[in-house]
Formats: structure tokens, C-alpha cells, sequence
């Protein structure tokens, strides 16, 4: 049987606990016991909230525009309300809400994904 590609953290383990044999213990476990070991569920849980799968939306107009500013702008760093600002158009974009940080690199590494995006609009 073709392996089918992961969707998310809970089929990558599913993958792990199959390739070591836990399943299967635990599968025999719980057929013996006739407790339900809740592995689909928890699946299901970390694939919704560890999505493998990246949905990218459109930039709007206003966070085209914003970003405008800060891509063009020669600033190393970004005070609170401008990595609030940052972290809206990253939500908007990539369903993934950033958290506020002094970390210089990890904004530029952010805003270079917001680079790529921002690129595919410029004709």
C-alpha cells in the first residue's frame, strides 16, 4: 500500500508509531482492554493545529501598502506597533499569528516571506 503524503504533525507520528511497531501495541492494547486509546482524535487535533499544508491568501490592498513602506524602508528593527502591524499582514496572509519579539532576525526572516508574497503582485 503507496504511503499517502502527511497533512499535519498527527500523521507524521501516526507514520513514526506505525514504523515502530507502537500502533500495533497499542492497537492489541486496546482490543484487549476495550479502552480506546483516542490516536484518531489526537490526529486529527495536532493536523488541524500543525497543518503541513500552507494557505496563502491575497494580499489586500491596505497591507500591500503598508508593506510597501516597511520593504522599502532601510530600518534594522521594528518597534511594538510596527511588529503588530508586521504580525496583522503575516495573519492575513498566512493564517499564522507571530508573536511580538526582540528578535531582529527572526522579523527579517518574516518579512522576507512577506517579500516573496509582495514580489508576485509587481508586474
Amino acid at each position: 500500500m503507496a504511503k499517502q503524503k502527511a497533512k499535519g504533525l498527527g500523521d507524521t507520528i501516526e507514520q513514526i508509531t506505525e514504523a515502530t511497531g507502537i500502533k500495533k501495541a497499542v492497537k492489541m492494547f486496546s482490543e484487549a482492554t476495550g479502552i480506546d486509546c483516542g490516536c484518531d482524535n489526537r490526529k486529527e487535533t495536532l493536523n488541524k493545529l500543525f497543518s503541513y499544508n500552507k494557505n496563502i491568501n491575497c494580499l489586500n490592498e491596505t497591507d500591500y501598502n503598508s508593506l510597501t513602506k516597511y520593504l522599502n524602508a532601510k530600518q534594522t528593527s521594528l518597534n511594538a506597533i510596527e511588529q503588530q502591524q508586521i504580525s496583522d499582514i503575516y495573519y492575513n496572509v498566512f493564517n499564522y499569528r507571530l508573536q511580538i519579539s526582540s528578535c531582529t532576525s527572526c522579523w527579517a526572516g518574516k518579512l522576507d516571506e512577506l517579500r516573496k508574497v509582495y514580489n508576485e503582485y509587481k508586474v
